[in-house]
């Protein structure tokens, strides 16, 4: 029986072209750091490249650590110092990469009427940004950080998707089974590798990603009509 539902953030709850959404949130990015030294042709090679070191982290750290010891390594110490402008900018200038998001008012009331059934819902979006961001982006999708049971940031846990391991420690930190839970999200990839602990999942199609070009025909599939009704149907 079903006892929590775990989302996925960008691209699910909160539709986005995850290339147009990064291009164009570095550029704001690049704006806010362009008059402290930094400048585009090294500051983005870098950040993808700490983006890297969390994406194969081992466990061994958490993923902020992983990022800024590999970020350091690249940069130079100065980055360390900055921190802060990075925290800050991700709190406030960050928040004009809203436009390049969507908005389905759906997203808002698919999670609003779990909880009311009684279900738990878990916000599992893969830990690559800080709080504060992860925190307005899911302001953005029209809902409060208050209304998931907790979210995964850079700061609270140690793998990323689709590392099975990642959603190993989400459902450590839960108390759940792989049984109690559906995995709902957009990345054929990083989300429905979740069905391989035995979790249920659901694939929100509506801005779908598919790099490896899997059958999506195994999965169950749709967007959030489709899924409202998957869920009545497994949850009652």
């Amino acid at each position: 029986m079903i006892k929590a539902v775990l989302f996925d953030l960008d691209g699910t709850l909160l539709p986005m072209d995850m290339d147009e959404f990064t291009t164009g949130y570095f550029k704001f990015l690049v704006k806010k750091l362009l008059p402290h030294g930094y400048d585009k042709d090294t500051l983005i090679p870098a950040i993808w490249h700490g983006t890297g070191a969390m994406v194969k982290n081992d466990g061994s750290c958490t993923n902020e650590e992983a990022f800024w010891k590999d970020f350091k390594a690249t940069m130079g110490e100065k980055v360390l110092k900055d921190k802060g402008l990075f925290e800050d900018f991700y709190a406030n200038e960050f928040n004009n990469a809203r436009e390049i998001c969507g908005f389905n008012p759906k997203a808002a009331e698919i999670v609003r009427k779990i909880k009311e059934s009684g279900l738990r819902v878990i916000l599992a979006t893969n830990p690559l940004f800080p709080k504060v961001a992860t925190e307005n982006r899911i302001r953005w999708a029209g809902l409060t950080p208050d209304e998931f049971e907790f979210f995964t940031t850079y700061e609270n846990i140690e793998y990323c998707k689709p590392n099975i391991k990642y959603y190993e420690k989400v459902l450590e930190k839960a108390g759940l089974k792989p049984e109690d839970c559906i995995m709902v999200g957009n990345d054929v990839d990083e989300d429905m590798v979740a069905s391989k602990l035995g979790m249920k999942v659901f694939l929100l199609t509506d801005c779908v990603i598919n790099k490896s070009g899997k059958d999506i025909e195994e999965f169950p599939h749709g967007g959030f009509d489709e899924f409202r009704a998957y869920m009545e149907k497994i949850a009652g």
